[in-house]
């Protein structure tokens, strides 16, 4: 494993597959926390924060416990495990209480300690629990094979192109508002033709790793 390996990881994910604009996830959280730079740093760190600690854990569990080589593979038993080799079923499940969990923290966190961010934040900081943009990274870096070490990098590309889609709409949207926009326009129209317009972007990045 090279820098230069870790490097095309991170900006694999963060640009050229952009979660958001490049693969059209975590759509929700998106739209309605970008309304402001304020609730789009705050809902993309709490994001980073979930995402890089739910791979780092449920790496291990995946290829220890859960795959057909970990310490529960090549079960033969009976009843409900008779003719199973692994766990992986169990994936979804153990991935999505993983994930959860993790949320309860960042919510405890913010309450207690910014609650203004965690009042402004609404709804929306529970629905990080079905975010499925980090259910994704999690199910990602098994399927391409990445090691512990790039799969944090995969997951912190992954997050921190989360926050930058935020960002860039959060400044856009800023603008609107001061803009003449056709009234046919106004509203949610306006964010998806900016959405549109913001991936056709991204897809410049296209060859930017080879």
């Amino acid at each position: 494993m090279t820098a230069a390996v870790l490097f095309k990881i991170f900006i694999s994910a963060f640009l050229i597959d952009n979660v958001v604009l490049m693969r059209f996830l975590a759509l929700c959280p998106f739209i309605g926390m970008s309304t402001d730079e304020d609730k789009s740093v705050g809902m993309g760190l709490a994001v980073t924060f979930v995402t890089v600690l739910a791979t780092a854990v449920t790496w291990p569990i995946y290829y220890f416990v859960l795959s057909k080589e970990g310490i529960f593979g090549g079960i033969r038993g009976g009843g409900i495990f008779s003719g199973i080799e692994g766990l992986e079923f169990l994936q979804i499940l153990v991935f999505i209480l993983v994930i959860a969990s993790l949320v309860q923290l960042v919510e405890f966190f913010l309450k207690k300690m910014i609650p203004g961010l965690y009042s402004s934040m609404g709804i929306y900081l529970a629905l990080i629990t079905t975010n499925c943009a980090i259910l994704a990274v999690t199910f990602d870096v098994w399927i391409k094979g990445y090691t512990f070490v790039e799969s944090l990098v995969y997951a912190l590309g992954v997050a921190l192109g989360f926050l930058l889609s935020l960002l860039l709409m959060a400044g856009i949207r800023r603008r609107i508002k001061t803009s003449p926009v056709p009234g046919f326009l106004k509203g949610m129209p306006i964010l998806f033709v900016t959405a549109a317009l913001l991936s056709m972007a991204f897809m410049g990045f296209g060859g930017l790793v080879k």
